[in-house]
């Protein structure tokens, strides 16, 4: 399956998110990483290529406006597991974001890089 196929899909693995983020880094493919969890949890570890960290417990204060920026983008969620990404990935859904995927499994399947901090 190409990289392009992967984010046609509404769910990505992490060993497929891994692919499509070297993808992304060598410009082959464009998508938004969005990180739902909290800042403390994002500060212990995330995903090397996340975007944006958006914490599900202030999604009232982010939502709406986020979805008005990046409606016809592709943006993958990722979580701890994959379940506040899904229902993140669920609520943009239902609002027209098309393109919207989780990642299941999230970072705690994650084998690839990953980093502590804040970035952002």
């Amino acid at each position: 399956m190409s990289q392009h196929e992967m984010l046609n899909r509404t769910t990505v693995t992490s060993q497929e998110l891994a692919l499509l983020l070297q993808e992304r880094e060598e410009g082959k493919v464009d998508f938004l990483l969005v990180d739902v969890r909290e800042m403390m949890e994002y500060e212990g570890s995330h995903i090397k290529g996340v975007d944006v960290l958006k914490p599900t417990s202030t999604f009232q204060s982010w939502g709406q406006e986020f979805l008005d920026k990046n409606k016809e983008k592709t943006v993958i969620f990722t979580c701890r597991s994959g379940n506040r990404s899904a229902q993140v990935q669920n609520v943009f859904r239902q609002n027209g974001m098309a393109k919207a995927i989780n990642h299941v499994g999230g970072i705690i399947s994650y084998d690839a890089e990953q980093e502590s901090g804040a970035s952002f």
